[in-house]
């Protein structure tokens, strides 16, 4: 049984670890046991520690002052402790309070996504505290304890800033780099207005690609969450690349020969007299480690192509994210197909509790209430819930779409007028692209990047019902044309 409360949440990690386990394993395996050993020891003595991966602790609190007492005293054992042929362990640690669902021995919900995105922004031995803790226990400090104010951060969540405050302490040490924050790091990535639900899944899977390979292609049908999916990747993978992400958006061009002339807009290059824009650029960032991430590509793939193959061969330290509707096709490409965000099948009667687990209730339901902020999901309306969700195959841009018209009908005239989807979702955002402003548009555009063949094919297509085989496919469709 999921239970709904407020904690303050306490995640730490080690500074450095990967580079400790590499240099030194044996040492570092006799160092992290004595490290688990006391961070345990006082987290446990107030908080519930509810998991632990790798070097990292995720506890938590009823109480804001007994967070902050419970990392104070972890800090100062890890900074007296010798810890033999390792010496000094350097342990960050991230504070947040808010709602959280308990369910199964483990908690769920935006607070611990804020927590992570804040721990993320520290440093070895710095103990951060966010806006929301800081309210709660600024007058019940530790003894001895002041906080600095930070000022206001941007997370890799790509919402709202954060403030940001820094636990105080003789114990502790003082003075830290600058916070691994957007607002500190070079980058254009741009503030987003809602919230990112679900992908937990395909944001590990695609941030262990675009480490490893130096082109990762997000691909997939209008309205999948491509575009969103590589910012909040980017944002995550931000501190990896020392010269910034940088998003270049190619949506609103419509000429090829403009492809390498936004690049260099967005990386403030300049041509230079006597080589080709391309040139320059390649000669800009032949020694740059960073990340660039150009969305929207399928109606532009030949330059965009032309462009990320110039940078692959020149300049070794550049990674690549591209959105497109299809590959890029060069040397080099690893592919990852953006899915659906997951639906509940609407034949089966699953509590309330069980429908908010699938990503694409929880979407609906986030929108839904941003359009009208009394929308709840109760026992009589979930099964409408479940049957939009499910008959939009989980596609955030039609979810988004059938949410905004929560704040004119009931969700059950919703469900009931999706036979006519192409009329009911309409009216997406004024700024957005006009092919993201219906679901219509959103197909039309794609139809549109068909050759002749390709769309006979597609017509001839759809006359199987629940997918093919390749050959049912060549028998049906295949002719000398």
């Amino acid at each position: 049984m999921a239970t709904s409360a407020t904690y303050t949440f306490v995640f730490t990690d080690i500074e450095g670890s990967t580079r400790l386990w590499d240099e030194k394993p044996d040492a570092m395996r006799k160092a992290l046991a004595e490290h688990d050993a006391l961070v345990r020891d006082a987290m446990s003595v107030k908080g519930r520690v509810f998991k632990t991966v790798g070097d990292s602790f995720c506890v938590a609190f009823t109480s804001a002052s007994e967070a902050v007492q419970a990392a104070l005293d972890a800090q100062d054992q890890l900074l007296k402790k010798d810890f033999g042929e390792i010496g000094s362990i350097k342990v960050r640690m991230g504070l947040h309070t808010g709602e959280a669902e308990s369910r199964d021995d483990d908690f769920f919900g935006p607070a611990l996504n804020r927590v992570s995105r804040l721990l993320s922004t520290g440093h070895g031995g710095q103990v951060l505290i966010s806006q929301a803790t800081y309210e709660l226990v600024r007058d019940s400090l530790p003894k001895g304890a002041e906080v600095r104010y930070l000022g206001e951060h941007r997370l890799r969540d790509l919402e709202r800033p954060e403030g940001v405050y820094q636990l105080v302490h003789e114990l502790l040490p003082i003075e830290f780099p600058a916070l691994r924050s957007l607002s500190e790091l070079p980058n254009n990535l741009p503030l987003q207005v809602t919230s990112f639900v679900g992908r937990e899944k395909e944001l590990t899977a695609v941030e262990a690609l675009v480490r490893k390979n130096r082109l990762v292609t997000f691909t997939g049908s209008g309205g999948t969450g491509k575009t969103r999916l590589s910012l909040q990747a980017a944002a995550d993978l931000l501190a990896d690349f020392e010269d910034g992400a940088w998003l270049v958006e190619l949506a609103p061009l419509t000429e090829p020969e403009l492809v390498p002339q936004t690049v260099a807009a967005a990386l403030r290059v300049r041509e230079e007299p006597g080589r080709s824009l391309s040139e320059t650029l390649v000669s800009h960032l032949k020694d740059k480690h960073l990340l660039l991430l150009l969305d929207n590509c399928e109606h532009l793939l030949d330059a965009a192509a032309r462009l990320v193959d110039s940078l692959g061969r020149s300049c070794p330290k550049v990674h690549v994210i591209a959105t497109s509707r299809e590959p890029l096709a060069i040397q080099g490409e690893q592919v990852y197909r953006v899915p659906s965000l997951s639906t509940p099948d609407p034949k089966k009667k699953e509590s309330l509790e069980v429908l908010n687990q699938y990503e694409a209730v929880r979407l609906f339901i986030d929108r839904a209430v941003l359009a009208q902020p009394a929308f709840q999901v109760t026992n009589e309306n979930a099964p409408a819930v479940a049957q939009i969700c499910h008959r939009l195959d989980g596609i955030p841009l039609a979810l988004e779409l059938a949410a905004a018209r929560v704040r004119a009908m009931p969700v059950e005239t919703i469900a009931s007028r999706l036979d006519d989807r192409f009329r009911l979702l309409t009216g997406g955002s004024r700024t957005a692209l006009p092919r993201q402003q219906t679901l219509r548009a959103a197909i039309d555009w794609s139809y549109g990047l068909l050759d002749e063949k390709e769309k006979t094919l597609l017509r001839r297509l759809s006359v199987f019902a629940g997918g093919w085989t390749l050959e049912a496919a060549e028998k049906v469709c295949a002719d000398e044309g």
